[in-house]
């Protein structure tokens, strides 16, 4: 089945040339100009994947992100943030709200359908079921649920976040670069940028962290780990 994509973009020529792209590519899609357009149909229909603009009439790229997130039936729907070159700022609160990868225009068009390809390859494969569960303290994943529990307490992580915690519980007691989280997540290269691992890092720490259990250890300049005990 083709997947379906949203480009949610206010630009007619950037519009233009993505759509030019993904029909030749196999994808169906649709476009919204503005937030407000974009929210209702993300509402009231089924997409695999949105493209996302910071800067849009109405209402942005940030709040968009935020109000995805937050809703139950949305919380997984893959994201890629478009962002201007100056957009450094919007660029990581975009990341910290649960935006599953960026790219920065101008962009070229090969990159994109790679890592549109390669998200999509990869919500797929967290969908498959799966009889993995992995315990660590108070701590509990299921993967063929897609759930995390904090001592009983069901936590809420974004896609990518899931899939890093997935995957350092696989290689538990071993050390992860940052490179190889980008590479085997994110699936395509970051030619050296490996900010949006940290940042997905911190939220994990944020959120099943406390002050009496730890348990995501940073290797100073080489990546993280999960160790076999706390």
């Amino acid at each position: 089945m083709k997947k379906k994509i949203l480009i949610v973009d206010d630009e007619i020529h950037i519009q233009e040339l993505i759509s030019y792209h993904l029909e030749r590519s196999g994808y169906i899609f649709k476009s919204a100009y503005n937030g407000t357009d974009a929210l209702n149909m993300i509402y009231s229909e089924k997409f695999d994947l949105i493209l996302l603009d910071l800067m849009l009439p109405e209402i942005d790229g940030i709040e968009i992100i935020k109000r995805i997130r937050l809703n139950d039936k949305l919380k997984n729907l893959p994201v890629i943030m478009l962002t201007a070159l100056g957009e450094e700022s919007d660029k990581v609160i975009g990341l910290e709200l649960g935006s599953d990868d960026y790219i920065t225009k101008p962009f070229s068009t090969r990159e994109l359908l790679a890592r549109i390809k390669a998200l999509l390859r990869r919500s797929d494969a967290i969908l498959e079921t799966s009889n993995s569960s992995f315990t660590l303290g108070p701590l509990t994943l299921s993967e063929e649920k897609h759930e995390v529990y904090l001592n009983q307490t069901l936590i809420d992580l974004t896609f990518k976040e899931f899939s890093l915690l997935l995957m350092l519980f696989k290689y538990k007691g071993k050390v992860l670069s940052r490179d190889v989280l980008l590479n085997s997540i994110w699936g395509y290269e970051y030619y050296g940028d490996t900010r949006t691992v940290d940042v997905h890092i911190r939220h994990l720490r944020q959120k099943l962290e406390s002050d009496s259990f730890h348990f995501i250890e940073t290797i100073r300049g080489v990546g993280y780990k999960i160790g076999d005990t706390l």
